[in-house]
């Protein structure tokens, strides 16, 4: 039995597209009369890959670190096959395998279907094998059906960004936007909602932006758009819940605010990047929007989920931004009442544009007006989830908790983890009475029996 050991930076996309390389292996694998099983010990691995990210400067060089910690295990098992996917693949290419002559294949997210075909090429050249190239929707095409591991699943509906933000490196690591075959989409769905999964992310760099042409459409032009998408998905037998990840504010049509007054299966929680409060950083980063047009998506969705919770990515830091605009941040914090974000200090990445504007803001700055960032988020999460307490909320059980295997978690509509001693069956859906609130977890009780949705046939 062989073993693969895969460590994964960055995105829910990269969390999707690692466990696509698991499945491609696998079957391969089967097709060769061998298994191949995963492992979290890279010492017992016949395959290593690193599965990268290079939104941030750390995240890129943290993959030449782990690279150097397995150098030594290729010198001591020649036979060992070293990969590096994902975004930094996509923008070093060659370069990789010359800083680190010991890495085998370099392939990129569009291009892991081929893992298989690489490293054999690999084992009959001698050579390492690069393939980085962006094949459109190619590698939805020739990968393995999907495998449910608990309640939950991740689901790609498309690749790549066509916003081209200043600051942003995705467009030309993952390539322009590519929605998937609507057909495909719920085929997999289905499939998954038949092992058993009760709630799905759709994922994608822009999922807002997912255009498809219907299955029985008489003009090409006559395509679903992601409202029409969700409808079709909360109709699948077996779902319950529909999350997605991640929507850009330029795209947020009036179609999908609707979706949330209509599609019941919609959770009350959407993330919803905004990186500045001022209109001047914002077009600095060519976001395409202005402060008052994302209050007014916020206001209109309350209309009709007035419980909706919202989280969103920040960047503290950008070049030139000033003490007013950094305070404009901290007031659309209030306004919004954002409960999570994702707040990072900017970190120039090369090849985009505003790597090349003048950085003159001190680290210590930065670091400080990322503190009060944070601090204000987590004082939104504490209110938020203590006004909670007391309340009876839906929850999906996930599984054993993470920090006490002797207990169970599970998540609210809004994306609250709640953890509560006693057995309940994973996918169960529950009214569970929320009695305490922790800085990132609810504490929840049993209310009595529990009923375990069935099974899709």
């Amino acid at each position: 039995m062989k073993k693969l050991y895969i460590k994964t930076f960055g995105c829910q996309m990269n969390e999707y597209d690692s466990d696509k390389m698991a499945d491609v292996l696998g079957q391969s694998s089967l097709e060769h009369g061998d298994a191949m099983v995963r492992t979290d010990r890279p010492e017992d691995a016949d395959v290593i890959l690193f599965n990268t990210c290079s939104v941030r400067e750390k995240a890129q060089e943290k993959v030449f670190s782990d690279l150097g910690r397995v150098k030594a295990l290729k010198l001591a098992r020649p036979d060992l096959v070293i990969g590096v996917g994902g975004c930094v693949a996509s923008q070093e290419g060659a370069a990789i395998t010359k800083r680190a002559p010991y890495v085998d294949v370099v392939f990129g997210p569009q291009t892991l279907h081929r893992l298989p075909a690489l490293i054999e090429a690999r084992r009959a050249s001698g050579r390492p094998q690069v393939d980085i190239r962006f094949p459109e929707i190619e590698k939805f095409d020739h990968l393995p059906p999907a495998i449910a591991d608990g309640a939950t699943a991740f689901v790609s509906i498309m690749e790549g960004c066509s916003k081209y933000c200043s600051f942003c490196v995705v467009p030309y690591t993952r390539g322009e936007e590519v929605s998937r075959g609507f057909d495909d989409v719920l085929v997999e769905i289905a499939g998954l909602a038949a092992q058993g999964v009760r709630e799905v992310t759709l994922l994608g760099q822009n999922v807002n932006a997912y255009s498809a042409p219907m299955p029985d459409a008489v003009d090409s032009a006559d395509c679903a758009d992601f409202a029409t998408l969700l409808e079709y998905v909360a109709e699948l037998p077996g779902i319950e819940r529909i999350r997605y990840t991640t929507s850009h504010p330029k795209e947020f049509t009036q179609r999908l605010i609707d979706a949330y007054a209509r599609i019941p299966e919609l959770v009350s929680h959407l993330h919803l990047p905004v990186q500045s409060g001022s209109d001047r950083v914002l077009m600095a980063m060519k976001r395409g929007y202005s402060v008052l047009e994302y209050k007014s998506i916020v206001r209109r969705l309350r209309r009709v989920r007035p419980d909706l919770s919202l989280s969103t990515d920040l960047i503290v830091g950008f070049p030139g931004e000033t003490d007013a605009d950094f305070e404009a941040t901290m007031k659309l914090i209030d306004d919004v009442g954002f409960d999570a974000s994702f707040s990072f200090v900017y970190s120039a990445r090369p090849g985009t544009p505003a790597a090349s504007l003048p950085d003159e803001l001190d680290a210590a700055t930065k670091l400080a007006r990322l503190k009060r960032v944070q601090q204000a988020i987590d004082a939104n999460e504490q209110r938020i989830g203590q006004a909670m307490v007391g309340t009876r909320q839906r929850v999906l059980v996930e599984g054993a908790a993470r920090r006490d295997a002797r207990e169970m978690m599970g998540r609210t509509d809004n994306n609250r983890v709640v953890n509560f001693a006693g057995a309940a069956e994973v996918g169960a859906l529950i009214d569970m009475d929320i009695v305490s609130a922790n800085t990132h977890s609810l504490r929840g009780v049993l209310p009595g029996p529990v009923r375990a949705l069935p099974v899709a046939a």
